[in-house]
């Protein structure tokens, strides 16, 4: 399926899972992401945690619904890959300044 997503998103998709540096670039400096019942603020702690996780898992991430809510991008993604329960599915709700990711919160 291909989604017309607005491009920090379409970036930070492509990059996941292969290149962290390209995925820290996709954020302001000041952004804020929350995973796992954590969060990580600015781009230091957020190309650490896409290190971390990377390490940890092994993963493909497909984008399968887009939708924009108030100040929100929302997409929906299929994430199959060697972790419990693989595969599920993720919402990924992007906050954009401009060009960029300004946060990012990822739930089931």
């Amino acid at each position: 399926m291909s989604l017309n997503l607005p491009e920090p998103i379409t970036a930070y998709f492509a990059a996941d899972g292969s290149d962290n540096t390209a995925i820290s670039q996709c954020f302001t400096d000041h952004a804020v992401v929350k995973d796992e019942g954590h969060t990580y603020t600015g781009l230091n702690e957020i190309q650490h945690w896409k290190q971390a996780s990377s390490k940890k898992y092994t993963y493909t991430n497909e984008p399968i619904a887009y939708q924009e809510s108030d100040s929100k991008d929302i997409v929906t993604t299929r994430v199959t890959g060697n972790f419990p329960g693989s595969p599920i599915e993720l919402q990924f709700c992007f906050g954009l300044e401009g060009y960029k990711i300004a946060s990012l919160e990822i739930y089931q």
